[in-house]
């Protein structure tokens, strides 16, 4: 268990996806280029690469994101984030927004 204090410490943001592509010589990692309406999108490294044959589905996708971790250099890529998910028997779902929210949008 940990206290409400420490869990208001993670930041989770929406950020928008721009691009996503497989990382070379990886079996699970895709390299995601996320918008958060910041001067300058993130490097985020992600394996979900298993469920996103066709990465360009990913394309304009805005999902939640752990955006106050601290860089982790992941096969020679920084991860400047961490997306968030939810996986289990035989079913894997990213945690998206339902209606237009803006880029940057602080999760309550």
């Amino acid at each position: 268990m940990i206290s409400i204090d420490d869990f208001k410490k993670l930041e989770i943001k929406i950020g928008q996806i721009i691009s996503a592509e497989k990382v070379e010589n990886t079996d699970k990692l895709l390299k995601l280029t996320v918008g958060f309406g910041e001067e300058t999108p993130r490097q985020i490294i992600s394996g979900i690469s298993e469920y996103f044959p066709d990465t360009q589905v990913l394309i304009g996708k805005k999902c939640a994101f752990a955006t106050n971790l601290e860089p982790r250099v992941i096969k020679g890529f920084e991860s400047q984030g961490m997306i968030l998910a939810v996986s289990g028997d035989g079913f894997f779902s990213l945690l998206e927004t339902q209606k237009e929210v803006r880029e940057g949008s602080l999760v309550k």
